[in-house]
C-alpha cells in the first residue's frame, strides 16, 4: 500500500466525508452544526450523504464555523485537517484497510463517472436514430 494517500483528496473523499470529518475534528454534532447554520438536521445529514450540497452562502458559514477553507471542503486541496494518520496513530492494519477503502472508493467514482459519459453517447446516439 502507498502511504502517501491524500484522505480528504478528491480522489479518496467526498464533499459530505471531508464535511463530516471537519465537523468531527470541531467536536460538533450533526445537531449543533444544523442550528448554528440555520438549516434543518435532515439537510446536513444530506450534505454528509453527499446526497445534496450547499449554496455558497452556507460554504462560506460551514467554512468559517469549522475552521477550514471552502477550497478545502470542495476540493480537498488547501487549508484543512491534517490526514487522520498524521492526527493520530492507527494500528497498522486499520490504516492498510481504510487506505484500501479509500482506493476503492476511487474506482467506484471513476467508474461511475465512465458510466455516465457512456449513457450520455448512448443518448445522443439514439436520438440522431429517431
Amino acid at each position: 500500500m502507498d502511504d502517501s494517500t491524500d484522505w480528504y483528496g478528491p480522489e479518496t473523499a467526498t464533499f459530505g466525508d471531508r464535511l463530516a470529518a471537519a465537523r468531527d475534528a470541531a467536536g460538533m454534532s450533526q445537531e449543533t452544526l444544523a442550528k448554528r447554520i440555520g438549516v434543518k438536521l435532515k439537510t446536513i445529514q444530506a450534505w454528509e450523504d453527499d446526497m445534496s450540497e450547499p449554496r455558497a452562502n452556507r460554504l462560506s458559514i460551514l467554512a468559517g464555523l469549522l475552521n477550514i477553507s471552502i477550497v478545502w471542503l470542495i476540493t480537498g486541496e488547501g487549508e484543512g485537517l491534517p490526514d487522520p494518520s498524521e492526527a493520530e496513530a492507527l494500528d497498522p492494519d486499520v490504516n492498510a484497510i481504510l487506505t484500501e477503502i479509500r482506493a476503492l472508493r476511487g474506482q467506484f467514482r471513476a467508474q461511475a463517472d465512465k458510466l455516465g459519459r457512456l449513457e450520455k453517447q448512448l443518448r445522443t446516439v439514439l436520438k440522431e436514430t429517431v
